[in-house]
């Protein structure tokens, strides 16, 4: 792949991947920020387990997103400033990164405190470590505040698309909406 594509527009797929995966993110952070708190129960047990099959779906999603996005060059970058283009394609590679890092920092945490992972409660995932209380407090530091950290970019994210999308209206968001929206 090299370039960018002739079309204003992402792909169909990379557009689904990115609206799925956004959905998914915001449910996991939000199932996160609540379950935390909770006694145990068999509820609090319940969202875990949607918490990790949600960790897991955005695991593949984005693997499957990479895959797409080094085969299918994104749209032209609208016009905006050498440094919000750098600050842009730096910002997507680290979504990347915690697309990958905090699924798995998730998974060495259950694995570490000895809680199996039973992806959709079907197919049982293997332990990445074994059991070790010590590894199990590091990995859950790193996946709550690699979750803080990504809730944080998620609402950057937002609003420089909203900024920009102001600014030059027409541009931003529309790239990342279905063509078929604004064909007349």
């Amino acid at each position: 792949m090299s370039g960018s594509s002739s079309s204003p527009h992402y792909t169909n797929t990379a557009i689904v991947l990115h609206w799925v995966m956004a959905l998914s993110i915001f449910a996991a952070l939000a199932m996160g920020l609540y379950m935390v708190d909770l006694r145990i129960s068999p509820q609090k047990l319940q969202l875990y387990s949607w918490h990790k099959w949600l960790g897991i779906t955005i695991f593949i999603l984005a693997a499957i997103r990479l895959l797409w996005r080094l085969r299918y060059a994104p749209p032209a970058e609208p016009h905006m400033p050498a440094w919000q283009q750098q600050a842009a394609r730096w910002g997507h590679r680290l979504f990347y990164v915690m697309f990958f890092a905090i699924p798995l920092s998730g998974w060495l945490f259950s694995s570490a405190k000895g809680f199996p992972t039973v992806y959709l409660g079907l197919f049982p995932l293997p332990d990445l470590v074994d059991k070790n209380e010590e590894l199990a407090t590091v990995f859950k530091a790193i996946h709550r505040y690699a979750g803080y950290a990504l809730g944080v970019m998620v609402l950057g994210h937002i609003a420089a698309a909203i900024q920009h999308e102001l600014a030059t209206p027409k541009q931003m968001l529309r790239r990342m909406l279905p063509a078929a929206l604004f064909k007349k």
